[in-house]
């Protein structure tokens, strides 16, 4: 039997997959089981790390019994996952703790500590990344003041899919894009000692894995592991980058020539430009946004992230069902959306702006304020409730160009992912608010063909990302779309006003939350 599948592991925080994929790229198979954690008021998010890896070896088992002879046919095992998080090992391979997950904030004390020093920017400088709670570096700061008994029990901090490499391998390491943007320098791609100086942690560098770029390299699925999966013994295991630059990369991001961005417009809105050699990378005042190896030569992602992206049209579509319920009509939101799609293209530009600030967290891409609110700005009696939600439309359009004008020029075409980019009405606005073509990609998972695709590279199917992406992404890009063609100093004169608003509405927020903590009961 031929060696002409590679399995993808991609390990979300809420749903873990195993993906299969002919050596050519198409999607053959694919099983999916939930993944828990838990959570609670005072910021702790855990997820139990064994019992993490056993839904991986399910997950597996089900997708080698849903095709035949497929455990005899795998070229290759690729491993992505949730970012950012700390998962602790002692010497044996015993996790210390549940792992604390991305969603955890326990550590903000600390990050607030960090970025207001005078000395942060010059820390922002190396990794191009800003700090938050979400990170490991402030996530081993507080181990450090809090449960110092169970880092005296660790010795090494992985990540989610360091975690998993490390069981289907035995061997402790973490690739360029995590071990850089939380503890290393983009230019070098090799940690940096300042960022854990900066969050007093430089004693427990010893816990730091070795960096590994899983293009050059890959390891054997353990004897152990083979047994558990199911999978033959001795197969190539390659370790992904982070779950984010796996998407970008499968979602179609990678262009030799820098000109492509890459959003993703779900609950939040994720903004991606590739920069090619570090001196592309541009470092905005705010010191937000994160800067990430990606698996081509020097080349980064720049990503600036806004905390709510579609959570926006949820709540204006959830207003309309509230009032039409009234009358006895309970459309479901898709169907809403449907029938409201080209009455909102139709709408004029111009009568309001939205800021879509709608998360209770606040905002943090590409300017970090905790405080920001959504509201309309410019409402007269001549506004209707279209014109309302077309004004939302165009925030979440004038937020994404926020996000890419922070991080360099405009990108001349976005590839569009998330479950907004099924609105007609948003890709036109999107495209006309950034001046750039819009594609969508059909490819259902981004992150799984993107590991997969290093995993291509790395046995040597193909020479190199580019050669793999003209098999395994070019064919499942939409053709670019038009849009209504709308002036482009309508939308410059439009997106000036959004960002001297947003601005000047700061100090606005900041006394609206003291007001409302100081609110009698």
């Amino acid at each position: 039997m031929s060696r002409d599948v590679i399995i993808s592991i991609d390990a979300g925080t809420t749903v873990i997959k195993a993906v299969a994929f002919t050596l050519d790229g198409q999607q053959i198979g694919m099983a999916g089981l939930p993944n828990h954690y838990t959570n609670t008021a005072d910021g702790k998010a855990e997820q139990d790390m064994l019992q993490t890896w056993k839904t991986v070896v399910d997950v597996l088992q089900t997708l080698i019994g849903s095709i035949p002879n497929l455990a005899t046919r795998v070229a290759a095992l690729a491993v992505t996952a949730q970012g950012d998080g700390t998962w602790l090992i002692d010497e044996n391979g015993t996790p210390t703790a549940p792992a604390l997950l991305w969603l955890d904030s326990r550590a903000r004390d600390i990050v607030q500590e960090v970025v207001t020093r005078e000395t942060y920017p010059e820390i922002f400088s190396i990794n191009g990344t800003g700090t938050n709670s979400c990170q490991q570096s402030a996530q081993l700061a507080w181990f450090k003041r809090n449960r110092p008994d169970i880092l005296a029990r660790s010795a090494t901090a992985l990540h989610c899919k360091d975690w998993l490499y490390f069981k289907l391998t035995d061997v402790r390491t973490t690739d360029a894009s995590e071990g850089t943007f939380t503890f290393g320098d983009f230019r070098t791609r090799q940690y940096d000692r300042a960022l854990l100086e900066a969050f007093d942690i430089a004693d427990l560098a010893p816990l730091l894995p070795p960096i590994m770029d899983g293009v050059k390299q890959s390891h054997r699925l353990s004897a152990k592991a083979a047994q558990e999966t199911g999978l033959e013994e001795g197969i190539p295991v390659v370790l992904g980058y982070i779950d984010v630059v796996c998407s970008s990369l499968g979602g179609g991001l990678f262009d030799p020539e820098g000109r492509a961005g890459c959003s993703v417009l779900g609950s939040t809105g994720v903004h991606m430009r590739l920069a090619l050699t570090p001196d592309d990378v541009r470092l905005n005042g705010e010191c937000s946004g994160y800067t990430i190896p990606f698996p081509h030569e020097k080349a980064c992602i720049q990503m600036q992230s806004n905390m709510a992206a579609a959570i926006n049209i949820d709540w204006i579509v959830d207003v309309a069902r509230d009032v039409l319920a009234t009358r006895g009509i309970r459309p479901s939101r898709s169907e809403f959306l449907e029938s409201a799609d080209e009455i909102i293209r139709e709408q004029s530009s111009g009568g309001l702006l939205y800021h879509p600030y709608i998360s209770p967290s606040g905002e943090r891409g590409p300017f970090m304020e905790p405080f920001a609110r959504a509201g309309f700005i410019g409402i007269d009696s001549s506004n209707g409730f279209f014109t309302m939600m077309r004004a939302v439309y165009e925030g979440l359009a004038f937020a994404a160009r926020d996000c890419y004008s922070a991080m360099g020029p405009l990108p001349s075409e976005v590839i569009l992912t998330g479950g907004a980019a099924r609105s007609k009405a948003l890709r036109s606005i999107l495209g006309d608010v950034l001046g750039a073509k819009i594609r969508c990609s059909q490819r259902e998972e981004t992150g799984a063909a993107g590991a997969a695709m290093i995993a291509a590279v790395q046995i040597g199917r193909y020479a190199d990302l580019k050669t793999c992406s003209e098999e395994w992404v070019a064919p499942y890009l939409g053709d670019p779309e038009t849009t209504n063609s709308i002036p482009a100093d309508h939308f410059t004169s439009l997106f000036h006003a959004y960002q001297t608003s947003r601005e000047a509405l700061r100090p606005v927020w900041k006394d609206m939350a003291a007001s409302a903590k100081g609110a009698p009961q």
